[in-house]
């Protein structure tokens, strides 16, 4: 399988759909998709645009792998947002012994009830 088709499988598994879901999407038969896996070959550049529109990332990930999906980085730009948001927390909390980190997820287990 080409790296252009173990991306689409990654992002079809991501996406929580199936070959046929996208075939459809794209206009052409989920057939279409096993052939150009059997030949391990890279569809025409119209086809690709199409399926990276349905998958919604683009069609230089898709080829190359250097992009991410726009849903993987906004998830990842909130990740970061997070992390800046409540750093001084997690630097304290690191310097925490075990125990006294367990009483810490326990406290707050009960606050937030």
């Amino acid at each position: 399988m080409s790296d252009f088709w173990k991306r689409v499988d990654e992002e079809i598994e991501y996406k929580g759909i199936n070959r046929a879901f996208l075939a459809k999407k794209c206009n052409f038969s989920v057939t279409n998709i096993g052939q150009g896996i059997k030949l391990g070959s890279t569809p025409s550049a119209e086809t690709a645009v199409k399926i990276a529109a349905v998958l919604g990332v683009s069609v230089e990930y898709l080829v190359t792998g250097e992009e991410k999906s726009k849903e993987k980085i906004e998830i990842e730009q909130n990740q970061l947002r997070l992390y800046r948001k409540h750093s001084e927390i997690i630097k304290k909390c690191e310097e925490l012994s075990s125990e006294k980190e367990k009483l810490l997820v326990d406290f707050l287990d009960k606050f937030a009830k």
